[in-house]
């Protein structure tokens, strides 16, 4: 045990692997269906698209506290670190605790919307093997043995070593920008794409700024991924001054990938009316329409490497944070155990597949509760981070005026955020299930804090 606690993790991750990191983190399976589903009924074209910009400046104002925070720790933890070195353990904890349910459950939404992307690409192919419905979700064996499987082999590679993770990231994250731009323009090459199909630019029978709030709002779940950059910290073989820039880039091809397809999707005829066609998937349709199957092509390896790099990303980032919780014994050791070969936290990395091949056997319904409850762990993720980052510049011998308001300003909008979620009437309000399982998880959580404080 002793000889095993010594063993650190490996400094091999380069710049463009921390990018890839976070935009592959970043963007999921829902910037390919949300353009039908959400951001066009809520918002309209421009509305979307102001909507995502001024979330992203957002996002950009507390990811500079994030890279002050790094500079500070270079550690792995990110939240979890920064908020047990401002404010104590026990904040520490409830960071970690409702971070690592954001994190946790993120890696089989991913591995579950396979089986989704089976349905749009492959006309439903691995719909065999019907076994039961959960809140109106069909469970069929086939997408499950596809999730199981994307799962323990991302698990495996993940376990392999950094370096392997950090190459599949960049494949996938430099092949999602580039089938998303190749798309984009082939889409305004084609005769079918008319710039007045873009109005209304509001959704008709509501105000322009009530749109762009309802995207504002999701900003804290759409942009979730770029904190992962600081998890990866102990494992970057470059100088943590630069964490500021790569957030901030990856924010921005966030951002562009999110408007990008959401434009595609409303431009290939007056995009009311297309949506009031009742097509299942609104953005395959519209890439076929501009690309035929080329489009249909370029979006599948799209959504595929979105998908995939999401579940590589959040094994990385949810298995870095359960490490710096069990080193700092908020976790049973156990956790924090670096394998001597790969120099992985193997064991975490184990777990995190294991709970995660539950999710496919309850639907992704339920499973949708669960994300939409954990997107306040992120918002309490930015909270305290913006706050630690405030109380720290206040010992900083250097004078940083902008910085310090910067902090201010992220622990408000994060709190914001928070609000966003919990008040009724809310644009953003959870749903009754989501509500539920968010009690659920704060009672679990008091529970094992007591418990564990008290074997101390």
């Amino acid at each position: 045990m002793e000889k095993n606690t010594e063993i650190k993790l490996e400094r091999k991750l380069n710049p463009l692997n921390v990018w890839s990191l976070a935009l592959g983190s970043i963007i999921g399976w829902g910037a390919f269906v949300m353009p039908g589903t959400t951001f066009l009924p809520k918002a309209g074209t421009l509305g979307t698209a102001i909507g995502l910009s001024i979330g992203a400046l957002i996002m950009i104002t507390i990811a500079l506290n994030y890279g002050y925070m790094i500079q500070k720790y270079p550690v792995a933890g990110g939240e979890y670190t920064f908020t047990k070195n401002t404010f104590g353990r026990r904040h520490a904890y409830i960071c970690g605790w409702f971070l690592g349910l954001s994190y946790l459950s993120i890696v089989p939404l991913n591995a579950t919307a396979l089986g989704l992307v089976s349905r749009k690409l492959l006309g439903g192919l691995l719909e065999v093997g019907y076994l039961y419905s959960v809140a109106g979700w069909d469970i069929y064996a086939g997408e499950i043995a596809l999730a199981s499987f994307a799962l323990i082999l991302f698990a495996l590679l993940s376990i392999k070593g950094i370096s392997v993770a950090g190459w599949l990231q960049t494949v996938m994250a430099l092949s999602l920008v580039a089938s998303v731009f190749i798309l984009f323009i082939g889409a305004f090459l084609s005769p079918q794409v008319e710039i007045s199909n873009l109005q209304p630019l509001f959704p008709e029978g509501k105000s322009s700024w009530s749109a762009v709030i309802a995207v504002v709002a999701i900003a804290p779940w759409a942009f979730v991924g770029f904190d992962s950059i600081p998890q990866a910290a102990e494992e970057f073989n470059f100088s943590p001054k630069k964490a500021n820039g790569i957030m901030i880039i990856a924010i921005v091809f966030g951002a562009f990938v999110y408007i990008a397809v959401n434009t595609v999707t409303a431009a290939v005829e007056p995009w009311q009316e297309f949506l009031a066609r009742g097509y299942d998937w609104p953005t395959g349709e519209a890439a076929e329409i501009v690309m035929r199957k080329a489009g249909l092509l370029f979006l599948g390896i799209a959504l595929i490497c979105a998908v995939l790099s999401g579940i590589i990303g959040f094994y990385m980032a949810a298995s870095r944070l359960l490490y710096s919780m069990a080193r700092e014994k908020a976790l049973p050791q156990w956790f924090g155990r670096i394998d001597e070969k790969s120099r992985t936290p193997k064991n975490s990395i184990l777990f995190i597949m294991i709970i995660s091949l539950t999710a496919p056997w309850f639907g992704r319904e339920v499973l949708q509760w669960i994300v939409d409850m954990s997107s306040i762990g992120a918002a309490i993720g930015y909270g305290y981070t913006c706050f630690a980052a405030c109380r720290t510049l206040k010992q900083d011998a250097q004078r940083r005026p902008g910085l310090k308001v910067l902090s201010v300003v992220g622990t408000v909008f994060s709190l914001i955020f928070v609000l966003l979620l919990i008040v009724p009437g809310m644009p953003s309000y959870l749903a009754f299930e989501s509500r539920i399982c968010l009690v659920v998880w704060i009672v679990l959580g008091i529970v094992f804090y007591f418990r564990t404080e008290g074997k101390k």
